[in-house]
């Protein structure tokens, strides 16, 4: 059962902002300020700049594999389902993790509205709102991203006036020693505060559920980077010029401390319900995204199938949203979510690495149905800075850290080899690399086939007679040059076979046809067109000539060739083949791709996901 497309711009722009703005800009700009000084404003900053490989990388992908599952589809897609298996629980497990910890995070802004809470009421709190949060998820995708919105606007008028009145509070002096500690901690607290980015990707594991993803992903995510990123530079800058060097240093709740010294006791509560709005946001984002993860792994088999069961009433997935729920609640009641974050964080790295790794690859294998409508910019130079910088956050996280990684990894290994492999056979679009490299056959057309009928979902086709009468057509593909007379041969006995016409009866009426005209329409296309005896009879052949063929009276060989042979009373489907066949061949990069075009089926493909109006 599929998934609704019931998701905006505004709300994809809500999910990646809701899921960035938590903990990143209510607690670290104090850790932040002891490790780097006022200079934690430009740690910020280049925080952001070393997120964008990733937002490119990622939007590219899922504008082209716009599926429930976001990274971990187009992982096992790309790079193969080894990978995909450990990027998907990855996935799945950082970012219940992190939501588990947002829930708690708001312990800290509780205690300034109420000081007298304990840790377990603190831990009650934190599991009623993931169960409102889950049932809010259970009754509708529609219902969480409206929620979204709600608590973003409400966030972004907080602390908009925040930095607006903020500002006129400014000490300059206080920024005037700017680099206490030197450069090398500011790229050091740049590390620390790019988690704070960790959930603007996030988005991509609900893109089924987005209408016209193939714009409003790429549109959303990129609006979401810049509002925040401006929102937490602001923010740090108001801070850091409002308090003093001692206060800012130690506090756990730097924004509440810079309020109350120019709103009071107000500010204090204003601040302390924007963080609960924050962290409230980040846990329904969270809830919305991680549950996600197991359904599209589900249907892949990686997991047991009953994660992939999708509610019939309300259309969302509800076994894997209480599963990943319960996960969260476990959590939050009985481990130690500091260490826990610290690995889900290295593995947020791993799975950014993971994207810009799969861009190349997708790239690189020239598949033709890889079709994002957004293509990440400098390719390959990003990906690569991309890759090398993430693994140089990787490395300064910790021994500790890195350690429980690689136990998970290799959990997630014996997994694979226990329980996916023996089940999965499909390609990735690394063994198309492998195969063009070494010239073996190796690969199916199992991610072709797929790749295509993604495309079609993405940009909603809906087949009509002509999709049906390619999908069973004949192809020709010649590597020689060769004249007319020697083509209409060969296509009068393909055509012989299937409507039942004698070979000879073919050749004369194709040699006939061409002395009433040439059928070369323009440069390097032909459409020979003849019509035959009999009733209900209309078929379609497909040619390439790499070296091309020479038609009478045409001024130059013919590289591109549909042949269109039906009975009088099929005179409809014939002109509606013809019009389709005119508004396909009309993309200017058409005869290129047709050309370039592997096998034979990638010019069936060429020819189904054409763009053109279909009846």
């Amino acid at each position: 059962m599929a998934l609704k497309k019931e998701l905006g711009l505004f709300e994809v722009f809500a999910i990646a902002s809701g899921a960035m703005i938590s903990s990143g800009l209510f607690v670290l700009p104090g850790i932040a300020f002891a490790k780097a000084g006022p200079a934690m404003i430009l740690s910020y900053i280049i925080a952001g700049l070393l997120v964008i490989p990733a937002l490119l990388s990622k939007a590219e992908l899922v504008t082209a594999m716009p599926k429930a599952g976001g990274d971990y589809f187009y992982i096992t897609r790309s790079l193969g389902f080894a990978p995909g298996t450990a990027a998907g629980l990855a996935s799945w497990l950082s970012l219940s993790l992190k939501t588990a910890f947002a829930l708690m995070g708001m312990g800290i802004f509780a205690l300034l509205i109420n000081p007298g809470l304990s840790i377990p009421a603190i831990k009650t709190i934190a599991v009623i709102l993931c169960l409102v949060f889950m049932t809010i998820n259970l009754l509708g995708v529609k219902e969480a991203g409206i929620t979204q919105i709600l608590l973003v606007v409400a966030l972004f008028v907080i602390l908009g006036l925040y930095v607006v009145i903020g500002f006129t509070n400014v000490h300059p002096e206080r920024l005037s020693n700017f680099t206490p500690y030197g450069f090398g901690r500011v790229l050091s607290t740049a590390g620390l505060v790019f988690i704070s980015f960790g959930g603007l990707t996030k988005v991509a594991s609900v893109a089924e559920e987005i209408k016209n993803p193939k714009t409003t992903v790429p549109l959303g995510m990129m609006l979401a980077y810049v509002m925040v990123l401006g929102l937490y530079v602001a923010v740090a800058f108001v801070t850091v010029g409002i308090l003093d060097p001692a206060s800012l240093s130690t506090s756990l709740t730097p924004i509440s401390t810079a309020a109350k010294t120019f709103w009071g006791i107000g500010g204090v509560l204003v601040t302390a319900v924007a963080a609960l709005l924050a962290f409230i946001s980040t846990a329904n984002a969270g809830i919305m995204s991680a549950s996600r993860y197991p359904l599209a792994m589900s249907r892949d088999e990686i997991l047991p199938h009953f994660f992939s069961k999708i509610n019939k009433k309300f259309n969302t997935p509800h076994v894997a949203i209480v599963v990943t729920s319960a996960i969260m609640i476990i959590t939050i009641l009985f481990l130690d979510l500091e260490v826990l974050v610290k690995a889900a964080s290295t593995m947020l790295l791993l799975l950014y690495v993971s994207a810009n790794l799969a861009v190349i690859v997708m790239r690189e294998s020239r598949l033709q149905n890889y079709q994002p409508s957004f293509r990440a910019p400098f390719y390959p130079y990003i990906q690569i800075a991309g890759i090398f910088g993430y693994l140089f956050l990787i490395a300064d996280m910790g021994v500790l850290t890195l350690a429980m990684t690689g136990i998970f990894i290799a959990a997630t290994l014996v997994w694979y080899l226990l329980y996916v492999r023996p089940k999965i056979t499909r390609e990735s679009a690394l063994m198309c690399i492998v195969e063009r490299v070494t010239d073996r056959q190796i690969a199916t057309d199992s991610l072709r086939e797929e790749l295509r009928e993604v495309v079609k979902e993405r940009e909603e086709i809906i087949e009509d007679e002509f999709d049906h009468l390619i999908k069973d057509a004949v192809i020709l593909d010649f590597d020689k040059r060769m004249q007319f007379d020697e083509f209409v041969q060969i296509a009068s006995e393909k055509l012989s076979n299937r409507l039942g016409v004698k070979k000879e009866k073919f050749v004369q009426l194709f040699i006939e046809r061409e002395k009433q005209s040439c059928t070369a329409l323009r440069p390097g296309l032909a459409i020979p067109h003849i019509i035959v005896s009999g009733k209900n009879k209309f078929d379609v052949l497909l040619v390439r000539a790499k070296e091309g063929i020479i038609f009478p009276d045409a001024p130059e060989p013919v590289h591109i060739i549909f042949v269109l042979v039906g009975t009088q009373d099929r005179r409809r489907s014939h002109l509606r083949a013809l019009m389709a066949i005119a508004q396909i061949s009309q993309d200017p990069k058409f005869d290129k791709m047709w050309q370039k075009a592997g096998k034979t089926e990638d010019l069936r493909d060429l020819v189904l996901l054409g763009k053109r109006k279909r009846h």
